[in-house]
């Protein structure tokens, strides 16, 4: 008897212990944990790309040109191996992360600042200003984007600012739906509704009182966002109409890769691996703060 009240609270620890982990694996699913873990690496090289790159992501070596991975026949000289012109694969990958993940961040600002404004502005006037703002919303619907991106690149060049804004383009109807309706049905909340009372003007009303109560749902679709801005961005890179020498990118490197699949896979495939598991770990993220943020959905 006396063995069994010494176990008993030994045990009854064990059972806490499973219970503590059993919750904090609910609240924090492993995957969601490992594509954090990826998404704060990428921000951390994105940080301090210049002093990660064992190269300059520009320098050539003809005499080096093609050469292997490490693991592969190569040596630790050049890690992830060379591309055509004797370039440090391992250095570009490094320099491409920093230019993807600061286009696809500045464009997704951009794109949320368009649909947020839009979006107030429709839940604001109604009337025939909501109407047009809607048919402008149907409109971008309607069109392909990445046809509209190829004839403006076409026409107007190809610089970073112009590939930001136009990637910035990209988007906006979503969000523009979501704060219109989020807006409209803030305007009949009481926070609302004695905001006005008090004379507060429509500016301060939509800024310091609806903006910030809705800005959870904003800030999960902007995460959404990200992943397809990416994928555009290496698309549009991919065809060559993106981003041009001496500037890089994850899909600049996958399009000029694409030549030397058969005998030299890794110049394109380390930056498509890349791609795939960072827009699929900001997926992940975003679909799990959609279940934790949206009250709509607890």
């Amino acid at each position: 008897m006396a063995a069994e009240v010494e176990n008993a609270p030994a045990f009854g620890g064990v059972i806490q212990r499973k219970s503590n982990l059993r919750a904090f694996f609910s609240a924090w699913p492993p995957l969601v944990l490992i594509s954090l873990a990826w998404l704060g690496l990428m921000i951390l090289v994105a940080l301090f790309a210049h002093w990660l790159a064992p190269y300059d992501f520009m320098a050539t070596n003809v005499l080096a040109r093609l050469c292997p991975p490490a693991l592969f026949g190569g040596t630790f000289e050049h890690m992830l191996g060379t591309d055509q012109l004797g370039r440090d694969v391992f250095s570009r990958v490094i320099a491409s992360i920093r230019i993807s993940i600061t286009i696809a961040l500045a464009a997704t600002i951009i794109t949320t600042i368009i649909g947020v404004t839009l979006g107030f502005l429709a839940a604001y006037f109604r009337g025939w200003v909501d109407q047009l703002i809607l048919m402008m919303v149907d409109a971008q619907l309607a069109m392909p984007f990445m046809i509209i991106a190829i004839a403006v690149l076409a026409f107007l060049g190809n610089s970073l600012v112009i590939f930001v804004l136009l990637l910035g383009l990209n988007g906006w109807d979503i969000i523009t739906r979501m704060a219109r309706g989020l807006a409209i049905s803030a305007n009949a909340q009481g926070y609302a509704v004695a905001a006005r009372d008090i004379g507060a003007s429509p500016a301060r009303v939509y800024l310091r009182h609806i903006l910030p109560n809705i800005s959870t749902t904003i800030v999960v679709a902007m995460t959404l966002n990200i992943p397809g801005v990416i994928l555009l961005e290496s698309s549009l890179s991919f065809l060559g109409i993106g981003l041009q020498p001496p500037q890089t990118s994850l899909g600049n490197m996958v399009g000029y890769g694409r030549d030397y699949i058969q005998s030299a896979p890794w110049i394109m495939l380390t930056p498509a691996a890349i791609i795939v598991v960072t827009t699929l770990s900001i997926s992940i993220v975003g679909d799990w703060l959609r279940d934790r943020l949206d009250p709509t959905l607890r």
